[in-house]
């Protein structure tokens, strides 16, 4: 019997669409050749689980999200069908919650009770909300967060606080002193600069100076020593006799002076005596007058007259008044 393309084409159809469905099901964690059990878990936020996420105990997967319904019109809760790829026995006072982690997708976590009595077929679990990481991470920096908008609260009123104070004629100091600052630096570096700063031409002529003090290190050596020389020359002279000699002089002028004031030697006696300096002043006055009348009156003393003529001027008794030293 001779099959028509028609219908070679038809099971070629079938079975493509056949086998299209049992990997679409078991890519969803079904499996028609196999008789599964079924839960449920009612969920009040299903966040970012979707049907086919894994359904997990102790990190293995038992099964699979069948199917996601509205439990009411309310919307009070959200029911999931877990559809059981895994013969295992699940406590009846087993808990069930989602968990997001941070990289793929979500999936249901099957915390295992301590009954023992397990779920059966069509059975419901008990839900609980798990605090993943995002949530925990959330509520450490939920604090941090407060504080940190506070402190921008604050800077925000300081600034505004600043800003009030920095009036232009504030702000223009401000400019001033930054153009001041600008004008020091730029003269602080032409100081420094390594070529014509007057540093670097201080350091070029301390340089100098080194060079010729050691070029010159022989005269230095010479005059070092000449002055060493000169030094113990001197503290080798012999200065206890020199100033016993100054010792003695000392003593011996003491003694003049001693003598001369008192009236034994004839200058102290000079010094000290009155009634001697009065009579050589009487002498001295004496001296004068007979000076004076020698010289007024000449002729009492040298009588030499042809006719006999005497001079009849008496004697002076004082000196003369006198304007200019005699000649």
């Amino acid at each position: 019997m001779k099959i028509s393309n028609e219908t070679k084409v038809g099971i070629l159809t079938i079975t493509g669409l056949t086998i299209l469905i049992l990997g679409f099901n078991f890519l969803k964690g079904k499996d028609l050749f196999k008789k599964s059990k079924k839960i449920y878990a009612v969920f009040k936020d299903l966040g970012s689980l979707s049907k086919s996420n894994e359904v997990k105990i102790n990190g293995y997967v038992i099964g699979s999200v069948y199917n996601l319904a509205a439990k009411d019109k309310d919307m009070s809760g959200i029911v999931a069908t877990i559809n059981l790829s895994q013969e295992v026995n699940i406590p009846i006072d087993s808990k069930a919650m989602i968990s997001s982690p941070l990289v793929g997708a979500s999936y249901i976590v099957i915390q295992k009770g301590t009954s023992s009595e397990f779920l059966s077929s069509g059975d419901t679990l008990i839900t609980v909300v798990d605090v993943g990481i995002l949530d925990d991470v959330k509520a450490q920096l939920t604090p941090t967060l407060t504080k940190v908008r506070t402190t921008l609260d604050s800077l925000n009123t300081v600034f505004s606080g600043v800003n009030n104070l920095l009036n232009s004629e504030a702000k223009l100091n401000i400019q001033q002193t930054m153009a001041n600052l600008n004008r020091a630096s730029s003269a602080l570096n032409g100081m420094l600069d390594n070529q014509t700063g007057a540093l670097a031409k201080t350091l070029n002529n301390a340089e100098a100076i080194t060079g010729k003090l050691l070029t010159n290190t022989d005269d230095i050596s010479a005059t070092i020593k000449n002055a060493k020389l000169t030094t113990e020359k001197l503290a080798a002279l012999e200065l206890k006799p020199t100033i016993d000699s100054l010792n003695a002089m000392i003593s011996s002028m003491k003694g003049a002076v001693a003598k001369i004031s008192s009236k034994e030697g004839t200058l102290g006696a000079l010094i000290n005596d009155k009634t001697l300096y009065n009579k050589l002043t009487d002498a001295i006055l004496s001296a004068e007058i007979l000076m004076d009348d020698l010289r007024t009156n000449p002729k009492r003393y040298v009588n030499i007259s042809v006719f006999g003529r005497k001079d009849k001027n008496g004697p002076i008794t004082s000196p003369a008044i006198k304007d200019s030293i005699p000649k």
